[in-house]
């Protein structure tokens, strides 16, 4: 009885003194227990999403690859992997497995050691949320009461769903929706069961188990899973037999990128990161959603790397990028040994390596990066005359050992055909930029031709010199300035003498084409070059150069001398086309945009675009200052107060933009009469074979085609493309006639039409396809009547000597043109001339 009495006593004094620690222990941890509002709503960190203006995704942004999933879109085999490897008795215990811990303190008191942590789902939901992974005691007793305090709270699919979204499984992939993504590139439910059970793998060490880096081990680890869900009968026999079989297919997937546009990517990421920054940019889960058309703007990336290669092709082939063995005199490589030497090659844009194998008189065989053999045919190799200088080619080859030898490294593209043509990595640079003049919506843009290759955006970044393209500019101070389309000119060499140089300044037109008395109409559309010195020099300087800052650009880009009638001036894409569009949208200076909504990962709007379109009913404009506006305050400043359309600043009058487009229509398809040898051509040209009569536009060129240019528009799309090198100074030189080649080909000297215009052509063909057209609205205030086209006075003629000219009221001409034998200055060019 004394024993029994004593065994008691001790039982009880243990239990009393258990639960005294219970309680300290409690309390000692009670300030790194949750709050109940922490677990209800714990925000998973998710990277940020870029999508296109339709919902395609463009690019995902996060130190954490994750794709929250709910309980109800889990497989239920993978959780039962999951159960069966880390927790069978997850749906019976209260938080805490007490034979777990009885196992794990066995252990521990056996071997001194702890091996086994006795953790359950809980409890580990608890340490990865809250705790560290230091195996110590007290982070262990945090562990159950946290889980405890989890049980209470949530639900047991609740957990679960928290756990399976929050676990590391490897490659940045935290959750087992990322983990399918990322291993195999799939949804959950097209996982099979090896591959659901590889991922219930990874938990206990997703680095030491990656199926990436360590496929044996991870092979293992999944088949010890497939094991479990075998004996806890999850799943049969043969289930089991064949999925232990089953190869290891895990391979890295990157996101599943749907529309190319990197350059815009990577300018929302940098908006985004001056937003919110870095740490709620990136793992917040935002979706943004950009400006871009997804058609639109694979049409724009595909328009400026075809027309790059064009111009690369045109002017020669630069020889093979390396040597791999000398045909004459060494022993060829195997092909094992080839692959080893392309697996480094880093592959960009169309671009596809591979090294000759073998050299026959108009072909060639190829061993493609990927394995593949190739027989690269005459029509792929062709074009491929010597490069000598960027103003000499050598001549046309006849056979294909003239151009390749066995052993050499090379590029590839493919033609829509699947054949290949042989390729070079471009030179030159090139930028598009193309918006909607009403608002300022961009609605396709690229920096350049890979963005791998360079990251330097070209269409925000390059300031270059504009030449020709700033013309419309001057004209549009000329006619606020007493001037009108029907104005005439001398079309003559200037001679300045400039003192201080002891020079004289001679601008002149090029091509060096002079036609004496000319209307300023046909002046722009010609491009000529001594009218816009004329022109400047009648408005004066200063007040052309402030009247182009209306439009938008930077003072200190506008040169102050008389150069600037020339395109001195030096300004980005994206100023040039923004500028333009006060052409285009009867007069207003819109405010480029590229992102139009934000949505926080529940899907709740934070922003959303309110531009300033091209009205007449101006209102205050609210810019929110993002840095000290909460996200509700950014809703209510963007959303409500900006409810009503606001718009945008009218800088020049209707009357006056609707006549510099018209002028710029003539840019594209002339004047005159062809039938009596008066007919005439605009420097844009090539954009009649869109045929479409609603298109205004403007070439540009610099001195030695340093820089080159196309902008052009109808109401509703403008599209502005620059090509030149990265590095200023550096002449894109000229191309002569390739015989091998058919009639269709560009030759001669490198210009805005011939260099910049045809990646415009290309692009607009998608832009504008199915639209209707939308030619620039007459407005109110302009009369038309009939001019004599030698002296653009007033005509009473009906035939080829006159036509109907546009004037702001008050500014037509009032006298007639005599009644006698007119000397039309209209003549057509020779056929040997181009325009520029």
């Amino acid at each position: 009885m004394i024993l029994l009495k004593r065994t008691l006593q001790f039982i009880i004094i243990c239990s009393f003194l258990g639960l005294i620690t219970l309680v300290g222990l409690y309390y000692y941890v009670k300030p790194d227990i949750p709050s109940v509002q922490v677990l209800k709503d714990v925000q998973l960190q998710t990277p940020m999403q870029v999508f296109s203006r339709d919902g395609l995704l463009i690019n995902q942004f996060g130190e954490k690859r994750r794709i929250p999933v709910t309980i109800d879109e889990i497989p239920q085999p993978l959780i039962d992997a999951i159960l069966a490897t880390e927790d069978n008795r997850f749906y019976e215990h209260i938080g805490i497995d007490p034979i777990g811990i009885i196992r794990s303190a066995i252990v521990l008191i056996s071997t001194g050691e702890k091996k086994q942590g006795a953790s359950t789902i809980t409890m580990q939901l608890a340490r990865n949320f809250f705790l560290t992974r230091e195996k110590a005691y007290i982070r262990k007793v945090k562990e159950i009461f946290i889980a405890l305090h989890i049980e209470s709270i949530l639900s047991k699919d609740e957990i679960l769903e928290l756990y399976l979204n929050k676990i590391e499984l490897g490659n940045r992939a935290f959750g087992i929706g990322a983990a399918a993504q990322v291993y195999y590139g799939k949804e959950l439910n097209e996982l099979t069961l090896p591959q659901m059970a590889m991922i219930a793998g990874l938990p206990k060490a997703p680095s030491a188990l990656n199926p990436i880096r360590n496929p044996a081990r991870a092979k293992s680890r999944r088949n010890v899973v497939l094991g479990r869900m075998l004996t806890e009968k999850y799943i049969t026999q043969s289930e089991y037999e064949e999925a232990i079989n089953a190869p290891i297919t895990a391979k890295f997937h990157g996101a599943e990128i749907e529309v190319y546009a990197p350059y815009i990517s990577e300018m929302v990421r940098a908006e985004m990161v001056a937003r919110y920054g870095h740490e709620r940019a990136y793992n917040t889960g935002f979706k943004v959603y950009t400006s871009v058309e997804s058609n639109i703007q694979q049409a724009a990336q595909d328009a400026l790397v075809d027309n790059l290669h064009a111009y690369d092709m045109r002017h020669g082939y630069r020889g093979a990028t390396a040597q791999l063995w000398d045909s004459n005199t060494d022993s060829p490589l195997s092909e094992d040994a080839i692959l080893d030497k392309l697996k480094d090659v880093k592959e960009f844009g169309p671009l596809r390596a591979g090294v000759v194998t073998n050299v026959a008189e108009q072909s060639a065989q190829v061993l493609l990066k990927n394995g593949e053999h190739i027989t690269l045919e005459w029509d792929g190799l062709k074009w491929a005359r010597k490069y000598i200088t960027r103003y000499r080619q050598g001549f046309a080859p006849k056979t294909a050992t003239e151009i390749l030898n066995a052993g050499e490294q090379i590029w590839l593209r493919k033609n829509p055909d699947d054949s290949y043509i042989l390729s070079q990595v471009p030179e030159a640079s090139s930028a598009l930029v193309s918006l909607d003049p009403q608002d300022g919506r961009i609605k396709a843009i690229v920096g350049g031709y890979s963005f791998e290759q360079s990251q330097y955006n070209r269409a925000v970044q390059a300031k270059r010199q504009v030449g020709s393209n700033i013309k419309p500019f001057i004209y549009s101070a000329a006619l606020e300035n007493g001037y009108t389309l029907a104005s005439i000119l001398n079309d003559a060499p200037i001679n300045q003498w400039d003192k201080s140089q002891g020079v004289a300044w001679r601008p002149k037109n090029s091509p060096a084409v002079y036609n004496g008395p000319i209307r300023i109409r046909r002046a722009l559309a010609q491009s000529k070059n001594v009218i816009s010195v004329r022109l400047l020099r009648g408005v004066g300087l200063e007040r052309t150069a402030d009247h182009l800052l209306k439009f938008g650009f930077l003072n200190s880009d506008i040169n102050r001398s008389e150069s600037l009638a020339l395109g001195s001036a030096s300004i980005t894409p994206l100023e040039l086309a923004r500028g333009m569009s006060a052409f285009a949208n009867g007069g207003h200076l819109i405010t480029p945009y590229y992102i139009s909504e934000i949505q926080d990962s529940a899907g709740t709007t934070l922003y959303k675009a309110t531009p300033e379109l091209a009205c007449d009913t101006p209102e205050q404009k609210v810019t929110p200052d993002f840095a000290t506006l909460d996200d509700s305050q950014l809703v209510a400043t963007e959303l409500e107060h900006n409810a009503q359309p606001r718009c945008a600043p009218r800088i020049i009058s209707k009357q006056n933009a609707f006549l510099i487009s018209q002028a710029m229509h003539s840019a594209i398809w002339g004047g005159g009469s062809w039938a009596h040898k008066t007919g005439w051509s605009g420097t844009g040209w090539r954009a009649q074979a869109l045929d479409r009569r609603d298109l205004a536009g403007k070439t540009g060129t610099t001195n030695d085609s340093v820089d080159t240019w196309f902008s052009g528009f109808n109401r509703n799309v403008l599209t502005s493309v620059w090509v030149g090198f990265d590095n200023p100074g550096n002449p894109l030189g000229r191309s002569t006639y390739n015989s091998n080649l058919d009639k269709s080909q560009i030759s001669g000297a490198e210009s805005g039409a011939k260099t910049a215009q045809p990646a415009w052509v290309d692009f607009m063909r998608v832009a504008l396809d199915g639209m209707p057209e939308a030619p620039i609205e007459f407005p109110e205030g302009l009369v038309s009547v009939r001019i004599d086209l030698a002296t653009g006075l007033l005509s009473h003629k009906n035939d080829y000597t006159s036509r109907f000219e546009y004037f702001i009221k008050g500014t037509a001409p009032t006298k007639y043109v005599l009644e006698q034998p007119t000397n039309v200055f209209e003549e057509s060019l020779s056929t040997e001339e181009e325009l520029f």
